[in-house]
């Protein structure tokens, strides 16, 4: 056991000081983002897509259960489209 130890220390020790190229170290990099683009990215902006979509389709009047659980109609959607006031009841918004 001994005698091995030491003819992988010497063995190692031979070899000298190389270091590896900065593409050859970066490359398991590139190719885990490579796998996980498609993974990761495409679904994702797949669902935004959707969601964008849907925001699109929205109108006035339109019955909507919020994330929340509070179902409404809505009463007014701004002119950029980023805020919908909800109408729950008819007292209340």
């Amino acid at each position: 056991m001994t005698s091995w130890v030491s003819l992988v220390t010497l063995l190692a020790q031979g070899e000298g000081e190389k270091t590896p190229d900065f593409w050859v170290s970066m490359l398991p990099f590139v190719l885990i983002f490579a796998l996980l683009f498609p993974i990761v990215i495409w679904p994702q902006r797949k669902e935004q897509q959707k969601r964008e979509a849907l925001m699109n389709s929205l109108k006035k009047n339109d019955r909507v259960v919020t994330i929340g659980g509070m179902i409404g109609s809505i009463a007014n959607i701004s002119a950029d489209g980023k805020e919908i006031t909800l109408k729950v009841d008819d007292n209340t918004r």
